[in-house]
């Protein structure tokens, strides 16, 4: 739904009555992922979409049903039968989707007015919607345990703060009988560099075409102040690790990169990123390297399993040379960890 969020609230501005379809779960080779919303209004406007067009006309004419009686309902679409000419997936797969009237006003309005502001201010949270047919109620569940919404329930939000959250997957969920679906509104993931050079430039270039936020730091100023960035990293800092890196909330919505080769810089961003809870940590150099880094840190108390989080030789195997192939293999190599979770 992230990616209709602003079409919604412009919709809503404007006084539109549409009905919300959101795919709430997924078998097989489905077109979309759950989470995937297509909003239609009583004039047949359309923005987004649940599977690429296969059921998208079938799903229409539901919701225009879902306006009319102002009952939400739960659909399923699975293989189609082109010799009967029935409605489904050509893909091969199945979804179930759930339509609602979209209410945004007496108890709902605080769910939805703080679900614009969180995406805005790229502040992460949770909303949880029951899947009761016939309702249409929600919740929206930060990771600090504030909680909107008429969905008044502590086991949900234990629930969307302990698993949904932190594991970043929208999925169903069941309460004490009830279903829900848990979708997650994710803050931009968050790529932390330490080691300012030609490299950092073409990373933190890349990185903002893929939605990162970009943290560069690096105590030695002549390489921050001489470093042309094409694309400037989000923030910048000219000290140590150590000094920068407390201030930040390092959990898996945060990668970090190691470029400086020098290791009274890298370790000590090492050792903080260890005892952490970030999704990715990669060093640049060669096995070498990599070997006298492991003898290091295993001196300083180590196990090998905290060591083998790291990527080192960091980024997938290209057969990279140029500065920018080996962002392009460092981000992909971030990319491919970020995209497990879904």
């Amino acid at each position: 739904m992230q990616d209709i969020i602003q079409e919604l609230k412009q919709w809503q501005d404007d006084g539109k009555r549409f009905a919300l379809a959101t795919v709430v779960k997924t078998w097989g080779s489905a077109p979309r992922v759950a989470g995937s919303a297509m909003a239609v209004s009583t004039d047949m406007e359309m923005c987004g979409s649940v599977s690429g067009g296969c059921v998208e006309n079938d799903v229409v004419r539901e919701a225009l049903a879902v306006l009319e009686s102002g009952q939400s309902k739960l659909l399923e679409y699975g293989v189609s039968d082109e010799d009967a000419w029935s409605v489904g997936l050509s893909c091969g797969g199945q979804i179930r989707v759930f339509v609602e009237p979209f209410i945004a006003f007496g108890n709902e309005a605080d769910v939805w007015e703080n679900l614009y502001d969180s995406v805005q201010k790229n502040e992460g949270c949770v909303l949880v919607s029951s899947l009761r047919e016939g309702q249409y109620v929600h919740a929206l569940v930060y990771a600090d345990g504030r909680r909107f919404g008429q969905l008044n329930d502590d086991k949900i939000t234990e629930i969307a703060i302990q698993k949904i959250y932190k594991e970043r997957k929208n999925q169903l969920v069941e309460i004490e009988g009830s279903p829900y679906f848990a979708q997650v509104f994710p803050p931009k993931s968050q790529l932390i560099i330490v080691g300012a050079a030609h490299l950092t430039a073409d990373l933190v270039h890349l990185a903002h075409q893929f939605d990162f936020e970009t943290l560069v730091i690096d105590p030695r100023g002549i390489f921050t102040q001489k470093t042309h960035f094409t694309t400037a990293p989000d923030q910048s800092y000219e000290d140590w690790p150590a000094e920068v890196l407390p201030k930040f909330n390092l959990d898996n919505y945060t990668y970090a990169v190691l470029l400086t080769h020098d290791p009274k810089i890298d370790d000590q961003a090492i050792h903080l990123l260890l005892r952490s809870e970030v999704a990715y940590i990669g060093a640049l150099g060669g096995r070498k390297t990599q070997g006298k880094r492991r003898a290091r840190l295993l001196e300083a108390g180590f196990s090998e399993n905290e060591i083998d989080r790291i990527h080192g030789p960091v980024g997938i195997d290209i057969h990279a040379k140029k500065p920018r192939e080996i962002a392009l293999s460092i981000l992909a190599q971030i990319i491919q960890e970020k995209n497990k979770y879904f």
